[in-house]
């Protein structure tokens, strides 16, 4: 039996989150959905095709008025223009109209080159989310930002775009890698930074079953997470305010992701760009030592960074500057009050970032000592 979260866009029921253990209740929602009328395109990577599309198409093939699949090398790699025109002429050819669905099955990646795709082909045609990686179930799933990478830019070129149907199958995280399980985790912490410290307190207390992956816990932790996005998504749906508070992490963190060339998964940057914030946060009076320790460190268990090697700090503050959370006033820099309490800074200096970059480089000369 599936539970569900309904998202409000202006006030108004937009999409529902559906929580199941399979995909058999995915049937409950073809009516709201009118895929009888339709034609569905499924939208994937390469590795996920291989563990789920068989069985996505065998519920949709005979419920539509015909069902085919695009599929894609996996990675952020894909996460490009040249994908989204590939998928357009797939979509062309294939006779697609707007009255047609795009599905995107798969983690971040997939769903916000879909998403984007879904906003601009014809001036838009629907989309609906089946999120397969913790990451996407509590994060890049849910509040219709979607986009690609430009020229290694992350995010660079997007839209707003609102899902017909968020659909979870938790069992799916049940076969992702311990790296790719423990990346996803970096969000999870990362909203309760934000915004709950009871549900902070509650990951910590339950952290030997999330990382046995405890399904009844994982349902818990996924949908108490979607909470924290949902009440903060239905307040500011464009990023006009509080939206912001969600990129904890990300700015520092999206440019460790580019200057690695992606070698590090999201989550890894993630955490180490909560650190530095936290770290500023500490350096600013708004945490104490104590408590910036505490927040750094409860990043360790879940099998997250905290340091890293081999970067330049320099460029780092650099890149940090090609952010799309950049403004003529500055970076959006989002610090900490404490585990549960953030809040939006636009005075933090080139000065401070270079010295929270510096807090989490691990360098040669710390090996030696």
């Amino acid at each position: 039996m599936s539970s569900r979260l309904q998202v409000l866009y202006q006030k108004k029921p937009s999409y529902d989150i559906v929580y199941s253990n399979g995909f058999d209740d995915l049937c409950l929602e073809f009516d709201a959905l009118s895929i009888k009328e339709r034609k569905i395109c499924i939208v994937t990577d390469h590795c996920v095709k291989e563990h789920y599309e068989q069985e996505l198409y065998k519920i949709f093939k005979d419920n539509c008025i015909q069902c085919i699949t695009f599929s894609f090398p996996e990675g952020e790699q894909s996460k490009t223009l040249d994908t989204v025109k590939e998928l357009y002429e797939f979509l062309i050819n294939a006779n697609f109209t707007r009255s047609d669905l795009l599905v995107a099955l798969g983690g971040g990646v997939v769903g916000d080159l879909t998403g984007f795709a879904a906003a601009t082909y014809l001036r838009g045609i629907d989309f609906i989310q089946i999120p397969t990686t913790l990451l996407s179930q509590v994060d890049s799933s849910i509040g219709g930002k979607t986009g690609v990478d430009f020229d290694q830019y992350k995010n660079m070129v997007g839209a707003f775009n609102m899902p017909k149907l968020v659909y979870m199958n938790l069992s799916t995280l049940l076969t992702l890698s311990d790296r790719q399980f423990f990346s996803g985790m970096a969000e999870v912490l990362k909203s309760a930074l934000i915004r709950d410290t009871i549900f902070y307190e509650w990951l910590i207390t339950n952290f030997y079953e999330i990382a046995e992956r405890d399904l009844s816990i994982l349902e818990e932790m996924v949908f108490r997470t979607d909470q924290i996005k949902k009440m903060i998504v239905e307040k500011d749906p464009t990023e006009q305010g509080d939206r912001a508070l969600l990129n904890l992490g990300h700015t520092i963190g999206h440019a460790i992701e580019k200057y690695k060339n992606f070698e590090l998964m999201h989550g890894e940057c993630v955490a180490l760009g909560c650190v530095a914030a936290a770290y500023i946060s500490m350096k600013k009076k708004l945490l104490s030592s104590d408590e910036y320790y505490e927040i750094r460190d409860m990043f360790v268990p879940f099998n997250l960074p905290i340091s890293i090697e081999n970067i330049e700090p320099a460029e780092i503050l650099r890149l940090t500057k090609s952010d799309k959370k950049m403004s003529h006033k500055g970076i959006k820099f989002i610090l900490l009050k404490k585990a549960g309490k953030a809040v939006i800074d636009s005075t933090v200096t080139d000065e401070e970032i270079l010295e929270a970059i510096n807090e989490i480089h691990y360098t040669q000369e710390d090996i030696k000592e």
